[in-house]
This record gives structure tokens, C-alpha cells and sequence, in this order.
């Protein structure tokens, strides 16, 4: 009889429990394994300070984060986008595997959108293993990203495959 109510309770608390989490003010719908926190920063973004929104969380050895901010109509999109994409490598010292166009529906068409998977280190040194997204939509630039010792698709299909603009 334990062994029922054992086996009962890991149904019910999976490693991970997918959830559509709507992304305010933006119009982005996300697929989140677990519930994200929030938090917040200011950084510099295409020569102006802006507020870094990030939705975070982890599950099954992994961090998913999405990122976003509002850049208004500089007309520097694509640029925004290289440039973020850019020094996310840098910061974890990362070493691009592959890159391919990322469009989720309804976001801008635009080169500098794309999805890259990367090997890297962590500030500890250690091995760490990507895949990040970088695309527009409207006034915002977003980065939707995975990070963990090792990246199962069945892990990364759902979070990436899930974004969406309403």
C-alpha cells in the first residue's frame, strides 16, 4: 500500500510541469517547466539604459530563462540583437556548435534572429552547455535560453517551440 501512495505522489510532482506563462506587456506567450521568478535590472542596451525583465527558473539539472526589454523604435533592432547575442557568448566563454534563423509567430523577420547552441563555462569554470534565442517583436528584444551540464531535445523542444505572440 505505501508503494501506491509513493508512486501516487511522483505522478503528481514531476521533474517537469509544463505551463503557459503569458509575458506582460509584451504579447509573448512562453512555455515554462516550472514557475518562473522575476526579476529585473538596468543594463545598456544599443548605447541606452534599459530595463532587463527575466523570467527564470530551473528543472531536471537545467536553467531556463527568458529574457526581454523594451528598446523603443530605434530602428537598431537587428543590431540590439547581434550585440546581446554577442556578449552572451562572451560571458560564458562560449563556443557556438550551431546557429540557424529563429522565428517564433508573430515576432519581426529579421536576420539577427536566430538560435545558437554553445558550449561554454561557467564563472566556476566548469562545462556548460546552451541554447539560446534571439528575436523582436514590436519595441522589445527578447533571449529565450536553456543551461545545463547537458541539453536533451525532449527538454528543449517544448520551451522553445512554445513561444508565441498573441
Amino acid at each position: 500500500m505505501a508503494a501506491v501512495g509513493v508512486a501516487a505522489l511522483a505522478a503528481c510532482n514531476p521533474t517537469f510541469n509544463w505551463r503557459e506563462v503569458r509575458v506582460a506587456p509584451t504579447g509573448l506567450v512562453a512555455m515554462f517547466p516550472c514557475k518562473p521568478d522575476k526579476a529585473a535590472r538596468n543594463v545598456t542596451m544599443g548605447g541606452a539604459e534599459v530595463s532587463l525583465q527575466a523570467l527564470g527558473c530551473d528543472a531536471g539539472g537545467s536553467t531556463f530563462a527568458l529574457l526581454f526589454a523594451e528598446i523603443g523604435a530605434s530602428g537598431r533592432t537587428g543590431e540590439i540583437l547581434g550585440q546581446w547575442k554577442a556578449a552572451s557568448l562572451a560571458n560564458m566563454r562560449g563556443k557556438v556548435g550551431q546557429e540557424q534563423a529563429f522565428r517564433p509567430p508573430g515576432a519581426i523577420d529579421l536576420p539577427q534572429s536566430q538560435q545558437v547552441r554553445a558550449n561554454g563555462q561557467r564563472r566556476d569554470g566548469s562545462a556548460v552547455q546552451s541554447q539560446a534565442a534571439y528575436f523582436a517583436h514590436g519595441r522589445h528584444v527578447f533571449q529565450a535560453a536553456i543551461y545545463g551540464n547537458s541539453l536533451a531535445p525532449e527538454t528543449m523542444q517544448p520551451f522553445f517551440s512554445g513561444l508565441r505572440f498573441e
